[in-house]
């Protein structure tokens, strides 16, 4: 079976879906499926027009011309096409937290996607959080033809050398876009002298009110917002950060704490959607909105007290996030969505 797979999210700056595919695809590889990415370098999927037309027209047209048996639409959009499709929903965002997002793109990536996940073979979802989210909101989609596949976490945070801890250094990777939350941390930072935070990501308007906020409670020295930065020096920091925190009211997964916790990172995590979840108890979980909590949490981390603890599961995270599990799930759902 030949499985074309959406890739153009691995083009340009790829965030957490970009990752997801890469992963995906060298797992499914490497368990010797035949697998053809597909992807336009012309086009910037990160324009809305741009993405349209990748979606709903040429990806449809290249899956047919690849001679594949089945499209994996694998950035949560997807088109009609002539052969079954498999989709990965990651989260449901822009039902519940994206209001803020123009009216055009709220449809597209929310009312009119979900009509098509009904035509979908099958649906795969990153969490059981997910999964519950996406039959409340479509309420007429076979549960049957939902299913929890994990994401997996590359190798080179599985396989990091993790030293201690400089003692001082939180670190917060994703998008700086409400939903994150980083305004949690900065407010906990004020109470934690000699502590830095470290923001990793590409930055929205929101990452402006983070940061006039740092200045009102005179921590803006102690903000780092580093933007993207290379996968080299995210490692570094990986390696060398007290905590890592991932204070976000709502992921559909939560690729920064599996990450940390595949890398031998303290993690600290909110309460809120499937981060509890990911953790698996392998993490602080902290109500998302109180920032003393966040602070005591986050001192405890800085101190060293949860090192063991991050030494000990690790192992543990890497077998719950292996992409080899998450590609050997995925051809299952291949096969049943071919065969039917």
């Amino acid at each position: 079976m030949r499985v074309a797979l959406d890739a153009q999210l691995t083009v340009g700056t790829a965030t957490g879906i970009g990752e997801y595919v890469r992963g995906l695809a060298s797992a499914l590889r490497e368990r010797g499926s035949d697998v053809v990415e597909l992807r336009d370098l012309a086009l910037d999927p990160w324009r809305f027009d741009r993405r349209v037309v990748w979606d709903q027209v040429l990806l449809p047209r290249r899956a047919r011309a690849s001679g594949a048996d089945l499209l994996h639409c694998a950035a949560g959009t997807m088109p009609r096409a002539a052969m079954p499709v498999v989709v990965t929903v990651h989260d449901l965002a822009w039902h519940e937290v994206q209001q803020h997002a123009p009216a055009y793109a709220r449809w597209y990536f929310g009312p009119f996607s979900l009509a098509r996940y009904r035509r979908a073979a099958n649906v795969a979802v990153d969490s059981q959080f997910t999964g519950d989210e996406l039959l409340r909101i479509c309420g007429d989609l076979d549960p049957a033809r939902v299913h929890v596949v994990y994401p997996g976490v590359a190798s080179d945070y599985c396989g990091l050398d993790r030293q201690s801890g400089d003692r001082a250094t939180i670190l917060a990777v994703g998008t700086v876009e409400r939903r994150k939350n980083l305004e949690v941390l900065v407010r906990a930072l004020a109470q934690l002298d000699g502590a830095r935070l470290v923001a990793i990501g590409p930055a929205t308007p929101y990452a402006q009110e983070c940061i006039a906020l740092a200045r009102e409670l005179r921590v803006a020295d102690r903000l780092e917002m580093r933007g993207y930065v290379s996968r080299d020096e995210l490692l570094l920091l990986y390696k060398t950060a007290a905590v890592a925190a991932v204070p976000s009211r709502y992921e559909g997964f939560g690729y920064a704490a599996a990450q940390a916790l595949c890398a031998g990172v303290p993690c600290v995590v909110s309460d809120c959607s499937s981060l509890p979840e990911i953790a698996g108890g392998d993490a602080r979980v902290v109500a998302a909105g109180d920032a003393a909590a966040w602070s005591a949490a986050l001192a405890a981390a800085l101190r060293g007290d949860d090192d063991e603890r991050a030494a000990r599961v690790r192992a543990g995270a890497i077998a719950r996030f292996a992409w080899a599990s998450s590609a050997s799930a995925m051809e299952r759902l291949y096969a049943s969505s071919v065969d039917r």
